[in-house]
């Protein structure tokens, strides 16, 4: 697949070849659609917690005897039918995580990096540059139309990345950061030279 480059001006600077084995396969929604809810349930907190009957606070004593009373019998002022019961199979803290096949997540990011390229939504730069302003950044995007864009660099300046926090809708992200939700959730996906080079030794 051949690809023109640009420079950081939005100036065509060339053209480069890129590997059909990265940015020419089919893409995979369904494996898409996968990995990026093993990413979403990674990141749940799973911190949810509510309290049981041994752990609310109340008496443990027995309301009131078992026979005569014509009452149901009850044992516990703490159990779930009373006010200040405790809650029945409530949540708990846990892990949402679980494992997926890493040639599933591999797949799921070549897909990804296809359906940009066939899209005609994959842009190659020759290099960001050096910036520590946001508005010379917002510039430069600018200058590309990108309302929502994600850069992909094999060396990510801190500098550059700190100017573009500012910069709505553009995040920038190394080669062994690029992954599949933040790839499908950006409209724009812009890669560096050496991030090819670096997404071809990561995925290879």
């Amino acid at each position: 697949m051949k690809l023109d480059t640009h420079n950081f001006d939005a100036e065509t600077s060339g053209s480069t070849e890129l590997p059909d084995e990265i940015l020419g396969i089919a893409p995979r929604e369904d494996i898409v659609a996968r990995v990026i809810h093993w990413q979403l349930a990674k990141r749940r907190g799973g911190n949810h917690k509510i309290k049981g009957m041994g752990e609310v606070s109340g008496t443990t004593r027995k309301p009131y005897k078992q026979k005569g009373t014509g009452n149901a019998r009850q044992g516990s002022l703490r159990a779930p039918q009373f006010r200040t019961g405790g809650v029945v199979h409530g949540p708990v803290v846990r892990d949402h995580g679980y494992s997926l096949n890493k040639k599933v997540r591999r797949l799921g990011l070549l897909s990804a990096l296809s359906q940009k390229a066939a899209e005609g939504k994959l842009v190659i730069l020759d290099a960001v540059g050096e910036f520590s302003k946001t508005k010379d950044v917002a510039a430069k995007v600018k200058k590309f139309g990108w309302s929502s864009a994600l850069i992909v660099d094999a060396g990510v300046d801190e500098n550059f990345v700190r100017a573009s926090r500012g910069v709505h809708g553009l995040n920038v992200l190394p080669v062994i950061g690029a992954n599949v939700y933040d790839i499908v959730k950006h409209d724009v996906l812009v890669i560096t030279k050496a991030g090819v080079d670096g997404l071809q030794e990561r995925l290879k």
